[in-house]
């Protein structure tokens, strides 16, 4: 049987200006194409983890809006299990993200209905998996429901309790991420991620496995990291080693960092065996 993740989290539609190069401050930039696109990295990394085999749900808040269909269009597609609540007074969330033809971006995340999720169940799954645009609360409340492994996105940057960091069992952040926690998560499992240079495993501080990602031409790094949280974990439920898992994870972060868009980037588990044996 594939292994069952439950995904609480943002649900977000991307509106997306590919630019020539991302503005300075002052500066207004003429976009080259404009794009409406499934986004938030709970949803994504519900979708990364359906493309990878896992058998997925995904908990979440919309706005009664059109925002609403559009931000849920790939999840339906990859299959992933919905339990959407919809918030009658706050919007959808939306990011806005300027990408420029380098594939480094801007993201600026508008929460909407994210903020005030809450009340929900995660069911019995194999893993949980959670980020940081939702309250502390909402992922209190998830990881108190299940004893299955816990996975914490810190992303995007912001402190957190020291509860949550010290119930999860896998911490996965850059460097920047890991700057903002105020408080040392290294007595978990911890993935710290270093971008082109791939990332390091480390076990109670120690490091137990590094990889580096394939070469590719890097287009939108937007989705990358949430390509990468999804594959580690997937791979550690089917029960990889680290060192095997941990390359999977830059493998797929690669190749959703070689695509435009957010959801549309994430590979399937084919596509990374595929590049891991090019």
């Amino acid at each position: 049987m594939p292994p069952s993740v439950s995904v609480v989290g943002s649900i977000n539609l991307d509106l997306v200006a590919l630019c020539e190069y991302l503005p300075r401050p002052g500066e207004t930039r003429t976009a080259l194409e404009f794009e409406r696109v499934p986004g938030g990295k709970g949803a994504n990394q519900a979708v990364a983890a359906a493309r990878l085999g896992a058998d997925v749900r995904f908990v979440g808040r919309v706005g009664r809006d059109d925002h609403a269909d559009l931000s849920t269009r790939d999840l339906r597609e990859a299959g992933v299990e919905l339990s959407l609540q919809v918030d009658d007074e706050e919007p959808t969330g939306i990011a806005l993200i300027a990408v420029d033809l380098s594939g480094e971006n801007h993201i600026i995340v508008v929460s909407g209905a994210n903020r005030s999720l809450k009340g929900f169940e995660v069911g019995e799954p194999d893993a949980l998996l959670c980020q940081l645009e939702i309250s502390d609360e909402a992922i209190l409340a998830a990881a108190g429901q299940t004893d299955a492994f816990f996975c914490l996105n810190a992303a995007p940057a912001r402190e957190i309790s020291d509860e949550i960091l010290q119930r999860a069992d896998l911490i996965v952040a850059n460097s920047f991420e890991l700057d903002a926690l105020g408080s040392s998560p290294l007595g978990a499992l911890f993935a710290l991620t270093l971008g082109a240079e791939g990332a390091v495993l480390l076990d109670d501080g120690d490091e137990v496995a590094r990889a580096h990602p394939p070469k590719v031409d890097a287009v939108d790094g937007t989705a990358a990291g949430d390509a990468f949280t999804a594959c580690l974990v997937v791979s550690l439920l089917e029960g990889r080693d680290r060192q095997q898992a941990l390359e999977r994870a830059c493998a797929a972060g690669a190749i959703a960092a070689s695509r435009p868009g957010a959801q549309p980037s994430l590979p399937t588990a084919g596509e990374v065996d595929a590049i891991l044996r090019a």
